[in-house]
C-alpha cells in the first residue's frame, strides 16, 4: 500500500494531537490496547479522555499537554495509508518544525476557532515555512468549532483571512481549502458532522485524501542530481536523484556546469538494472561521454538550463543572517553574498522594504555567488529551487528562488 506523508503544522494548543488521536480511532488505525492504555493515563491525570494521549510519546508532553518532538503515526483510510507528521507549534522548536515539515508532500494547518486563540503569527509563520519547503497543497482544519456553538461566521472570518494571507505570499488559486471541524469530538473527520450542517463541503479525511492523489506539477524536462560515483566490478557508476522527469536507458543527457553531453548506458535503481527510472527514484548509472561530479545536474538535451551566479529568493531566517553565507543547493557548498531588500510582514504577507531579516522571519534577498552554478526557480523545479543557509557551521535559514 502506498504511504502518502502529510505533514500536520499548527500553534500550540491549537489541537494536532487530538486530531491525530481522533483519527486513529475514528480510521480503526490504533489499537484497543493503545486506546485503553490513554484512557488510563487522562484518568491518572484527572482528566477527561484525550485522544491525544495515543499519539504523544513522553510523559512530561501529556503532563504538559504539548508535543516535544516530531512524531509520527500511519493512519489508513480508503485503499491509502497516510503518515501524519506532527510536528512542535511552539516557537522555540521551530528547528523541529522544519526538518518534519521537509518530509511532507502537503499539509495540514490547524486553526482554533476558540476565543483567545485563532490565526497567530505561529500560524502565518507556518504557512510562510511550508511555501518556502516546497507544500504547495493544504488543507486548513479549522478545530474547536465545539467551543464557539458550531457558528457559521467564526469559520468564515478564518477562512478569509488564510486566504488572504495564503494569496499575497503565492499560494495558487484553489491549493488551500478549508473543513470546519471540532477533533475532540470528531466532527468533520471522517464523515460529515451532523452539528455543522451549514457546511457542504467534505470531511477532513476526503481532502485530505484528494491531496494525496493530485498530481504534481513540475517541468516537462529531465532534472537528474548527480551525488558521487561508486564502484561495481570493474565499472564507476554515478548516483545520484531525479527529481523531475523520467530516464530511459541510451538517452543523451547534457551534464551541466561542465556542459558536456552523455549517453546513458545502464540504469540501477535498489541494486536492480531497470529500462526506465522516473522523478524521486534514487539511482546508479554507467554512462559515456563525461564526468559527473557531486553538484552536477543531468538534462534532456532540450532543456536550456541557466547558468549563473545570482538570484533573487525568499529566505526563512532562524537567527540573524549575515552577509556572507555558505550555501547548501544542489548537493553543492557555495559561498554567497546576501543582500537584503525586503521583509514579509507577518500580518499581511505583504512584502515591506528592509534591509535585513529578524530571527525567525522570512524576507527577499539578492543572493551573489563566489561560483557560477545552475539556478532554477522553485515554480520551475521546487526540489532545485530550494536551499540552506549556514553561518560558520550554523544552520541559518532556508530559501527558494523567485
Amino acid at each position: 500500500m502506498d504511504i502518502k506523508r502529510v505533514t500536520l503544522l499548527g500553534n500550540k494548543d491549537h489541537g494536532k494531537s487530538t486530531l491525530i488521536g481522533s483519527l486513529l480511532i475514528a480510521t480503526g488505525s490504533a489499537t484497543k490496547q493503545r486506546i485503553e492504555e490513554a484512557k488510563n493515563v487522562s484518568r491518572k491525570l484527572g482528566r477527561n479522555f484525550e485522544p491525544g494521549f495515543i499519539l504523544d510519546s513522553f510523559e512530561e508532553e501529556r503532563e504538559g499537554g504539548l508535543t516535544i518532538d516530531t512524531t509520527r503515526a500511519q493512519i489508513t483510510y480508503k485503499d491509502a495509508a497516510f503518515e501524519f507528521i506532527d510536528v512542535p507549534g511552539h516557537e522555540e522548536l521551530i528547528g523541529n518544525m522544519i526538518s518534519g515539515a521537509s518530509y511532507g508532500d502537503f499539509a495540514v494547518l490547524m486553526v482554533s476557532a476558540k476565543d483567545g486563540e485563532g490565526i497567530t503569527e505561529q500560524t502565518r509563520r507556518h504557512l510562510m515555512l511550508a511555501k518556502l519547503l516546497g507544500i504547495s497543497r493544504v488543507v486548513v482544519a479549522v478545530n474547536k468549532m465545539d467551543a464557539v456553538a458550531y457558528k457559521k461566521e467564526k469559520f468564515e472570518l478564518i477562512m478569509d483571512a488564510v486566504n488572504g494571507f495564503c494569496t499575497n505570499i503565492g499560494f495558487e488559486p484553489g491549493s488551500v481549502v478549508f473543513v470546519p471541524i471540532s477533533a475532540y469530538n470528531a466532527d468533520n473527520l471522517v464523515k460529515r458532522s451532523a452539528r455543522i450542517r451549514w457546511y457542504v463541503g467534505k470531511p477532513l479525511m476526503e481532502l485530505v485524501y484528494e491531496a494525496a492523489s493530485a498530481k504534481k506539477r513540475s517541468s516537462n524536462g529531465l532534472r537528474l542530481l548527480f551525488q558521487g560515483t561508486i564502484k561495481s566490478g570493474r565499472k564507476t557508476l554515478y548516483t545520484g536523484k531525479i527529481v523531475n522527469g523520467r530516464l530511459q536507458r541510451g538517452q543523451k543527457i547534457r551534464i551541466m556546469p561542465v556542459g558536456r553531453n552523455a549517453v546513458v548506458n545502464s540504469i540501477y535503481v535498489k541494486g536492480k538494472e531497470m529500462r526506465t527510472a522516473s522523478e524521486g527514484q534514487n539511482v546508479a548509472l554507467e554512462i559515456f561521454g563525461a564526468h559527473a561530479t557531486r553538484g552536477c545536474v543531468g538534462f534532456d538535451l532540450e532543456s536550456n538550463p541557466r547558468c549563473g551566479t545570482e538570484f533573487n529568493a525568499m529566505v526563512f531566517s532562524v537567527e540573524k543572517i549575515p552577509k556572507k553565507v555558505q550555501l547548501r543547493m544542489n548537493g553543492s557548498e557555495l559561498m554567497a553574498d546576501v543582500a537584503v531588500f525586503g521583509e514579509v510582514d507577518l500580518k499581511s504577507g505583504r512584502i515591506k522594504e528592509a534591509h535585513s531579516i529578524k530571527p525567525l522571519g522570512t524576507g527577499k534577498a539578492k543572493i551573489r555567488l563566489l561560483e557560477s552554478t545552475i539556478i532554477e526557480s522553485a515554480i520551475e523545479c521546487p526540489e532545485m529551487g530550494r536551499f540552506l543557509l549556514y553561518d560558520s557551521g550554523r544552520f541559518a535559514g532556508i530559501g527558494i528562488i523567485d
